[in-house]
């Protein structure tokens, strides 16, 4: 038989002939088998919408062959389907496309599961144990199908991973409209996901895994160097020869040793998955690798005493480490926790005093078991930590649901005196850093990806941005200088970190003019043939673009934290401002049920269409939140607002008029 180009591959879709089944492949990282939770009924079910995908011909071919799937790895995911091309982001002129805007997403799809980025690529999950681009292969085939298919008056309508088909539209509206994991609220529990995934019918799209704009660890290190930068600040001191503690090294936690080097502090980071651990090692994002506590504890104390700045993995449970390190008495400066508490009863943390191997047939045999030692283990943690910030450290929650997975566990992490959105010991790194220094600003994840593949074009937008944000900041207030500052140190050194892993992507933290500006200046050098073709999009955790009660939106403190109004009204105005896709997720980092988030894609050709689009889009997609964050009162958010309303005539937002809280007091 012909072996088929790429090219045909992508345009054939679901085949006619059957492939070959392929044989498991153990040397890359797989996502743990997920516990049986549907009845006989069920299971039959979900076969049954597996199989909707193929003509009957081929029914009592696969239906085994799903059965088994299910059975075997809790999920159907078709691994016949694979395509037999190797998974990359390739130039944008090697797409089979109708529409250059269809073929970016054709890019992004594949940047997402390139096995380079995707946490377990052959389930099609990028990160975050669960943050799945689709559920299944023939999804995916069905879906590069439509957008190799589809012309710029049509858009494609995907629900959770589905491609539901192409439907007419305009040139002015999104190529494709992405929804993922929005249940009906009474429906959003963890078993909720577990069932309905099985089924076939929702996935978990994580934040910028089902929404296609995932970029590697890349997007996390720059929110995690700032995280940590303003941390030291916090407490006062230079992250030279002082020390960062975390976990998790999957996905978007692996950025937090880089990040670490980046800021220039002592880091150690634990992890249980040798697979990933290795990964990473090879990748440079971390430095050393140690499998054993007293060496840990030597290793640290001499960066320490000569002020080093390295990144070290710690094979094994983070636990080990806070306990170790207290005993010992090795003061920790910062600490936090990246682990994927998210998914606690799935893959994302693990209990301490099992192997990796034995948690992961445990999590399948004996659930309750393991939830069980999952939650001793989130007790012990929180003891731990209570020890070391007893000594000084300050401990915050990165936005993993650490802190509220631990007082579920009735771990000792609840404040003595509880106020409105503060009910934990600890903080939120948003209600302490990122929201009141930069969300309430406007300033948070702007990126873009050189459709070309050309690490020069990325070099060249590096130099545009970084010239576009120096020529801003020489007219920016003193309350954003900080922000400005940092941005473009970063960018400076973007290069000779090496953060590129895939699509040649960048991300930076701008606010609402810098993103139009340096947006601009990359359209019109497209347009002048300086570089090819630019996506931009950004990470969910923004401003505007997520509700999230402990992460995101945590800092807001009117009441309004557990409203979802804002993403909503964000992925609508982005629909019709011009963005070329928009996606809506419930789930994101924090847990299914707990937060709802959208994104969006932009694809800039040099057309003055672009032009007005960007101005049109990002313009809204920053004051949205803004708006909202100042409608809670929050100081910064009320600054930018009123600020942006001075640059914009046709911009009036409803602002807060501030109550005395003494007179709240005669009542």
């Amino acid at each position: 038989m012909t072996k088929l180009s790429f090219k045909d591959q992508i345009l054939e879709g679901i085949p006619d002939v059957l492939p070959q089944l392929k044989s498991y492949d153990f040397t890359i990282n797989h996502a743990p088998k997920r516990k049986a939770i549907l009845s006989i009924a069920e299971e039959k079910l979900a076969l049954k919408n597996a199989l909707r995908y193929f003509e009957k011909k081929h029914h009592s071919t696969l239906l085994p062959e799903f059965k088994n799937e299910l059975d075997t790895y809790g999920r159907i995911y078709m691994y016949r389907l694979r395509p037999d091309y190797k998974m990359y982001a390739r130039p944008i002129e090697e797409y089979p496309a109708r529409s250059k805007q269809a073929a970016a997403i054709m890019l992004m799809i594949q940047n997402n599961l390139d096995h380079a980025v995707a946490q377990h690529p052959h389930e099609l999950i990028t990160y975050g144990g669960n943050g799945g681009v689709f559920s299944n292969w023939a999804q995916y085939r069905l879906t590069m199908k439509y957008l190799a298919e589809m012309n710029d008056e049509q858009t494609l309508v995907m629900y959770s991973g589905h491609p539901m088909g192409l439907f007419p539209s305009h040139k002015e509206a999104p190529r494709v409209v992405v929804t993922n994991g929005m249940m009906i609220p009474n429906y959003s529990q963890p078993d909720d996901w577990e069932k309905f995934n099985a089924l076939g019918v929702t996935q978990y799209g994580q934040m910028t895994a089902g929404s296609y704009m995932y970029i590697g660890p890349q997007g996390i290190v720059h929110g995690t160097t700032i995280t940590v930068l303003n941390g030291f600040r916090k407490i006062g001191k230079e992250p030279k020869g002082n020390l960062f503690v975390t976990s998790g090294l999957g996905g978007m936690s692996g950025a937090q040793p880089k990040a670490g080097n980046i800021a220039g502090c002592i880091t150690v980071c634990a992890e249980v998955n040798p697979k990933i651990t290795q990964v990473r090692l090879d990748q440079g994002w971390i430095d050393e690798k140690i499998t054993d506590l007293d060496k840990l504890v030597s290793r640290v104390e001499k960066a320490k005493a000569n002020k080093e700045t390295i990144s070290i993995a710690y094979l094994g449970n983070i636990v080990d480490v806070w306990e170790k390190f207290d005993e010992a008495n090795i003061h920790i400066d910062l600490g936090s926790d990246q682990t994927s508490l998210h998914n606690p009863w799935s893959g994302g943390y693990y209990p301490v005093g099992l192997s990796f191997e034995e948690a992961n047939a445990m999590m399948a045999s004996k659930p309750e078991t393991f939830k069980a030692k999952v939650q001793e283990t989130l007790r012990r943690h929180a003891e731990a930590i209570n020890k070391h910030t007893v000594k000084g450290t300050y401990f915050f929650d990165y936005g993993n649901a650490f802190l509220l997975e631990a007082s579920r566990a009735g771990a000792d992490v609840m404040s003595k005196n509880p106020t409105i959105g503060r009910e934990f010991k600890y903080p939120s790194y948003v209600q302490d850093i990122m929201g009141p220094m930069c969300f309430d600003y406007g300033f948070g994840p702007f990126r873009w990806v050189c459709a070309s593949g050309k690490p020069e074009d990325l070099v060249k937008t590096d130099k545009i941005a970084c010239e576009v944000l120096e020529e801003i900041m020489k007219n920016s207030p003193n309350e954003i200088q900080q922000q400005m500052a940092d941005n473009i140190q970063w960018i400076k050194g973007a290069q000779e970190n090496k953060l590129v892993v895939g699509s040649q992507a960048r991300i930076l933290y701008a606010d609402a003019e810098g993103r139009m500006k340096i947006a601009e200046a990359f359209n019109n050098a497209i347009a002048n043939n300086d570089v090819g073709i630019v996506i931009l999009g950004r990470d969910h955790h923004d401003v505007s673009g997520t509700d999230s009660p402990y992460r995101e939106t945590s800092n807001i403190y009117d009441g309004s934290r557990f409203t979802a109004d804002m993403a909503i009204h964000n992925v609508i105005g982005d629909s019709f401002r011009g963005a070329t896709w928009v996606s809506i997720h419930n789930g994101g980092g924090v847990g299914w049920g707990e937060v709802i988030n959208g994104g969006f894609g932009m694809v800039l050709d040099g057309s003055k269409e672009a032009s007005k689009r960007l101005k049109q889009m990002l313009f809204w997609d920053v004051n949205n939140g803004i708006s909202r964050r100042s409608w809670a009162r929050n100081e910064g958010a009320i600054f930018a607002i009123k600020r942006a309303m001075e640059v914009e005539p046709n911009l009036k937002v409803t602002l807060p008029n501030q109550v005395d809280d003494d007179l709240l007091e005669t009542i």
